[in-house]
C-alpha cells in the first residue's frame, strides 16, 4: 500500500514540476509583454491594444496555478501561531485537518469553476476577442491541482507516521 501512495505522490510531484515550469514560462511571457507595452506607450507613443488584457489573463493563470503549486511546496502564507504552541499530536492532527479543509475548498473551486465556464463560454474579451472560457479555465484546473496536492499532503503525513 505504501508503494501505491509513494507512486501517487511521485506522479503529483511530476505534475507540480510541470506546473512550476508553466508558471515560469507565463511569468517570462508576462514580463516581456508588459515591457513591450511600456516601450510602445512611452517611447513609440502608440500603446498596444491587447497587451493589458492578455497580461490580466496571464496573471489569473499565474495566481491560480501558483497557489496550487505553492500549497504542495508548503510555501503558501499561513498562520503558524497555533502550531507553535501545541504539542506534537495536535500538530499532526492539524497537518491532516488542513488538507481535508483544503479538499472542500478545492471541490468548491472545481464545481463552481466548471459552472462559471458554462456561463462565460459565449462571452469574449473586448480587445482580443478571446473567449472568457480560457482565462476562467484556470479556476477548475487550480481546484483539481489543489485537490490532488491535498491528498498528497495527507499521504505524506501517514507515510511519515508509518516511518516513525
Amino acid at each position: 500500500m505504501k508503494t501505491v501512495f509513494s507512486t501517487y505522490n511521485s506522479i503529483i510531484d511530476r505534475v507540480n514540476r510541470i506546473a512550476g515550469w508553466f508558471i515560469a514560462i507565463l511569468l517570462v511571457v508576462m514580463t516581456i509583454l508588459i515591457s513591450w507595452q511600456v516601450f510602445a506607450r512611452f517611447v513609440m507613443g502608440s500603446p498596444l491594444e491587447f497587451s493589458e488584457e492578455i497580461a490580466r489573463f496571464i496573471m489569473i493563470w499565474l495566481t491560480m496555478i501558483g497557489a496550487a503549486y505553492a500549497y504542495r511546496k508548503g510555501t503558501l502564507i499561513s498562520v503558524d501561531v497555533l502550531i507553535e504552541f501545541t504539542g506534537r499530536k495536535i500538530t499532526k492532527s492539524l497537518n491532516i485537518l488542513v488538507p481535508f479543509i483544503s479538499i472542500i475548498f478545492a471541490l468548491a473551486l472545481i464545481i463552481y469553476g466548471f459552472d462559471l465556464l458554462d456561463r462565460v463560454s459565449s462571452q469574449t474579451a473586448p480587445s482580443t476577442r478571446i473567449s472568457m472560457f480560457w482565462p476562467n479555465l484556470a479556476i477548475p484546473i487550480s481546484g483539481i491541482l489543489i485537490l490532488f496536492n491535498s491528498i498528497a499532503l495527507i499521504i505524506d503525513e501517514f507515510i511519515e507516521k508509518g516511518d516513525s
